[in-house]
């Protein structure tokens, strides 16, 4: 059972990984379980500090996952219908048969949104999709690097109970 359980761990802090730049997959949490699957293994003993910050981290992490793009469109010159735009153009890029397209959504859905709200300013349209777009590579690579300090994480208490678990 100990190691099914580090398995499924394991699975689940490299989709976290994924997770971090695809926003279906809610990648820091994702890693979290991960972790604390390890800890329901009879070999690695419980620590509370460790789930504890990491949750916390997770926590203010996913949180800020939906501020950060959003305050991005609006520091930029956004309106609402820019972040509405954001994130219909970011649903779209995702399921859309392009390269990259959960990059190229949000920015064209965000100037789409803009476009909507005002047809005669493009130039402001443009400055809010771009801030659209960088809030979202900003949230992106939080979330990419907490992901892999949680694999760091990981492999270190897999390799201080390696005696334990194998």
């Amino acid at each position: 059972m100990d190691i099914l359980l580090l398995l499924l761990g394991f699975v689940c802090v490299v989709a976290g990984i994924f997770g971090s730049f695809l926003p279906v997959l809610p990648g820091p949490s994702i890693s979290w379980i991960g972790i604390v699957l390890l800890y329901f293994t009879t070999a690695v003993p419980a620590n509370y500090w460790i789930l504890g910050i990491s949750l916390l981290i997770t926590v203010t992490l996913t949180v800020l996952d939906y501020v950060i793009p959003a305050k991005g469109t609006k520091k930029f010159g956004g309106s609402k219908y820019g972040i509405w735009g954001t994130n219909i153009g970011l649903i779209i890029g995702i399921f859309a048969p392009i390269p990259l397209g959960f990059i190229i959504g949000p920015f064209v859905g965000a100037f789409i949104g803009e476009l909507i709200y005002d047809k005669q300013d493009h130039q402001r349209a443009l400055k809010a999709a771009a801030g659209s777009l960088l809030g979202f590579l900003a949230s992106s690579f939080m979330k990419f690097v907490v992901c892999m300090m949680y694999l760091g994480l990981f492999l270190w208490i897999v390799w201080e109970n390696s005696e334990a678990l194998f």
